[in-house]
């Protein structure tokens, strides 16, 4: 399709201090066939004031849904269910998008149908004087793709073999990279789902996996996405709170991926979700004792 719309889903709440500067790159896209879907969780700052004026300086759609505070995977959700493009496109309300960024990911999409997802890299904005913290999730997180990747390849292609590496379960366990980071068709949704909404933490990776049990996943080289980093961000939020996601997804890859898995997982997660597994080991473990 030549020229599909995308939509650019922008979820918010509160974000006035660095709202603009997201938007603004919204305006430089050399990519034109755009609308603006902005679902904001009953902001209490300027937010609404800036997407307001935003909305007047521009000619391309912009829509704004007031949407009921509910987790943060629930207003990205409602950002795209008002979406009325071929392709959504996420942008966070701290985040920045480089001029080509649309423009690349759709040429790469239109060109290669096959693909479930597009992905690109990104740079760093970090806000605060970088910490010992900070330095270090860098160390780790800055190139998520390091393992895939091949020498002066533009593009690296992500396949369902991922999942039977046995460091699939290894950090970083989000392989493909934060939400501003990606692309995809909106209707893989009637394959895939929504967003997770009982999930607070590792909502984005659990999508992504479930396009691609079914689709290769392609990551553009080079950073078409500006990520900052500073400290009242979900992910450091979350970070000082209780997050059960973790044992959740356990549960989702037995449920979802177990097939698919490197048999040392697929062992260990039999062992622990199985119940005639559990009893089979009892039964064994009285059988040692009574030799």
């Amino acid at each position: 399709m030549k020229n599909p719309l995308v939509s650019i889903c922008i979820p918010t709440f509160n974000g006035a201090k660095f709202l603009q500067e997201a938007l603004e790159s919204v305006k430089c896209q050399t990519y034109n066939n755009i609308e603006v879907i902005i679902s904001d969780d009953e902001s209490k700052d300027i937010t609404l004031e800036i997407v307001n004026n935003f909305k007047s300086s521009v000619d391309f759609p912009v829509s704004v849904i007031i949407h009921t505070p509910s987790g943060i995977g629930a207003n990205w959700n409602n950002s795209i269910r008002h979406a009325n493009g071929i392709y959504i496109k996420f942008l966070f309300q701290d985040d920045v998008l480089y001029p080509t960024c649309i423009a690349e990911m759709v040429t790469l999409f239109e060109s290669n149908p096959q693909f479930g997802l597009v992905g690109c890299k990104r740079e760093f904005i970090i806000e605060e004087k970088p910490s010992t913290e900070i330095y270090k999730w860098l160390e780790k997180y800055e190139n998520l793709q390091i393992q895939f990747e091949k020498e002066n390849d533009k593009v690296t292609i992500i396949d369902k073999s991922l999942f039977a590496q046995k460091n699939f379960l290894k950090s970083p366990l989000n392989k493909i990279g934060e939400p501003p980071t990606v692309m995809f068709r909106k209707e893989i949704i009637n394959e895939v789902g929504f967003f997770d909404e009982n999930l607070k933490q590792i909502l984005d990776y659990v999508f992504y996996y479930r396009i691609l049990k079914n689709h290769p996943i392609a990551i553009i080289n080079k950073p078409l996405v500006k990520f900052r980093i500073h400290s009242s961000q979900a992910t450091n939020i979350n970070r000082n709170k209780k997050i059960d996601d973790y044992e959740i997804y356990k549960m989702i890859l037995f449920k979802e991926f177990l097939y698919l898995l490197h048999p040392h997982h697929k062992k260990k997660l039999v062992l622990k979700f199985s119940k005639l597994a559990r009893i089979k080991k009892k039964i064994s473990s009285v059988l040692r004792k009574l030799r």
